[in-house]
């Protein structure tokens, strides 16, 4: 560990910062998709286009090519999901991370540096209520293993106690198992879970929120 730097955002991370969290984002999209279609009514539409094509056609042939062709387009419906929220944030909070994650004292955006590479990220932003979100943790492939994620989940925690909040809140996707474990071994809980659009309801994709209470904040 000691080769790595931890570290508050700099401007010249700006393009290595949003290109590491789209490559994150988007690494999930395979496993989005044996998530999907594990749904119940994912399994029933694919069989209904098979059925319907096989009694249009009477051929088992095209019946097959109509599963396949759905089987395509859910691929095409998990894929525009992923790269709608990394779209999302890159227009939004990681277009000027300055602008949102440096000007507030209660603010922070870190990056783990290795050699001048970043490694890994993560963000810290109020939420309301005596709350502190942990937003945008993300580490690069090549570097994951090496407890990055724990040692950035700690710093969040850390920074939240010293700020004076009580809780620490985030959300992650269904499908970062990985992920879940982590934040539990810190100490969240599960509270909640959504859909994150109309498409994430049509694929059955939710988005899980977890918190952390730290006891003694007074925000």
């Amino acid at each position: 560990m000691a080769s790595f730097r931890i570290r508050q955002y700099q401007d010249q991370d700006f393009e290595a910062v949003r290109a590491l969290f789209a490559r994150g984002v988007l690494e999930y999209a395979p496993a989005c998709f044996w998530y999907v279609l594990r749904a119940g009514r994912v399994r029933l539409a694919l069989l209904a286009a098979f059925v319907a094509a096989r009694a249009a056609t009477g051929s088992w042939v095209l019946g097959l090519g109509a599963f396949a062709l759905a089987l395509v387009l859910v691929w095409v419906l998990v894929r525009l999901l992923c790269n709608s929220y990394v779209r999302d944030a890159l227009g939004t909070d990681l277009s000027d991370v300055p602008g949102t994650y440096l000007r507030s004292p209660d603010c922070r955006f870190w990056v783990v540096e290795e050699a001048g590479t970043v490694a890994a990220m993560v963000a810290a932003v109020p939420a309301g209520r005596g709350e502190l979100e942990l937003k945008r943790m993300s580490v690069s492939r090549e570097h994951r293993g090496r407890g990055l994620a724990r040692m950035l989940c700690r710093e969040v925690l850390a920074f939240a106690r010293a700020r004076g909040y009580g809780t620490v809140v985030l959300s992650t996707s269904v499908v970062q198992v990985v992920a879940q474990r982590l934040y539990e071994g810190q100490g969240f809980r599960k509270v909640g879970a959504l859909y994150p659009s109309l498409l994430g309801t049509l694929l059955n994709f939710q988005m899980l929120y977890y918190r952390c209470d730290l006891g003694d904040g007074n925000k």
